[in-house]
């Protein structure tokens, strides 16, 4: 009965109205989220995994309604009440009380497969734990590169006013033909949008990410702190499918689903079982007094659950292949999860390592080849749009090797970044 009302009392709907008032104003940021806190955020707040912790606790309750035992019952009968009394017409009263008796342990294979219910939906439980981390982590991943490309669209936007600032006091004084300067004003454009649509990016995904965090209004202030370039992986494939196999809560699902079929194939042979009802009476006929009892055995000659207990060793034997299935699944999805992680690696590095600082020496090259009169202006705009692709790729490449991080860490269900 304890356990009963903790549960009932968990779930009352003035306790649910409470949550559901406090919510809105609940969060006030003070400082930017590290990926951890918007973690820990997400796990306290996150609507959906409060709604899969609710569904927890009602399967929770189940094993209550498993465990509960036959209830007896009271029978009484009357005759012959409002006839006159008389040795030929008497009056008749009686009382009793019976009770269905189970055989065959239906009550322990109830509660077994009760118990192994709730260890599955504890294990889907945390499936919907590790699929809202990683939409919260490729979320706040997403907003770190487009806070980046937006900063890398602001000073690039900024520098280049001051190109045109001096373009145009050249055009002014007769030092830059006018074909020239426009080619420079025209470029500016694209950056102009470069930045509005940077902007409207980082707005985007701070809104998605606020919205897994559970809080109910983005806000414009929201704002987020962690490395734009990636973190190197030291674990090994085979560390990886180790940590996989011990943690995966969709392969724990399957192998409590298991434990339920099996106790359903034991709760199915115990069903075809008979059980007797016992009752005793008392029973009151004129001035005489009588006890009696009545014994009830249903004779199940025909119906013994055949159907039932065929379809439960068949979905025990479906089970098990779908524990085999998943095996095989988990160390397919760390492979494939692993491969995608070292080629974005690769390709991280290389802008990391050689391309950004090799792209930014050709933009300082061409600048001053520029202003010194020693390069066409044609090719100084070819040179900066390509500075400006390199960084725009390599931000790409660093959001691809974050993604494939996280997909690694919920492919293994743990943390995989150091």
């Amino acid at each position: 009965m304890k356990i009963m009302r903790k549960v009932a009392n968990s779930v009352t709907y003035a306790t649910l109205l409470a949550v559901l008032a406090a919510a809105p104003h609940a969060f006030a940021q003070t400082t930017p989220l590290t990926l951890q806190q918007a973690v820990d955020l997400a796990r306290s707040r996150n609507p959906t995994l409060l709604a899969a912790e609710q569904n927890l606790l009602s399967v929770k309750a189940q094993e209550i309604q498993a465990g509960l035992r036959q209830n007896p019952y009271l029978s009484t009968f009357g005759s012959n009440l409002t006839e006159p009394d008389s040795n030929a017409n008497p009056y008749a009263i009686g009382v009793g009380v019976g009770r269905l008796f189970e055989r065959g342990e239906k009550r322990r294979w109830r509660l077994d497969s009760a118990r192994s219910t709730t260890v599955e939906t504890d294990a889907d439980l945390q499936l919907t734990v590790q699929q809202t981390i990683l939409a919260v982590r490729t979320a706040f991943t997403n907003l770190i590169i487009a806070k980046a490309a937006k900063k890398l669209a602001d000073d690039t936007l900024a520098d280049f006013k001051k190109e045109v600032a001096i373009g145009n006091d050249r055009y002014k004084a007769g030092d830059l033909a006018k074909l020239d300067f426009e080619r420079l004003d025209l470029q500016l454009a694209q950056f102009e949008s470069d930045e509005s649509n940077a902007v409207t990016a980082m707005q985007q995904a701070s809104d998605q990410l606020q919205v897994l965090l559970g809080i109910d209004k983005p806000s414009a202030d929201f704002d987020v702190t962690g490395d734009v370039a990636p973190p190197p992986v030291a674990l090994t494939l085979d560390d990886l499918d180790a940590k996989a196999l011990a943690a995966r809560p969709d392969l724990k699902a399957a192998v409590a689903a298991v434990a339920v079929a099996d106790a359903e194939v034991k709760l199915a042979t115990a069903n075809g079982t008979a059980d007797p009802t016992l009752e005793a009476d008392y029973n009151r006929n004129g001035t005489d007094n009588s006890v009696g009892f009545n014994l009830n055995i249903p004779i199940r000659l025909f119906d013994r659950n055949q159907g039932n207990k065929a379809t439960a060793r068949f979905t025990a034997e479906a089970s098990r292949f779908t524990v085999t299935a998943l095996h095989n699944q988990v160390i397919s999805d760390v492979d494939q999860a692993y491969s995608g992680y070292i080629n974005s690696r690769l390709l991280s590095d290389r802008y990391n390592g050689h391309y950004l600082a090799e792209s930014k020496d050709v933009l300082d090259i061409a600048h001053f080849s520029y202003e010194h009169g020693q390069l066409a202006l044609i090719d100084y705009l070819d040179a900066l749009r390509d500075a400006r692709s390199v960084a725009s790729d390599a931000l790409n490449a660093y959001q691809q090797t974050w993604i494939a991080i996280h997909q690694l860490s919920f492919v293994t269900a743990s943390d995989i970044a150091p």
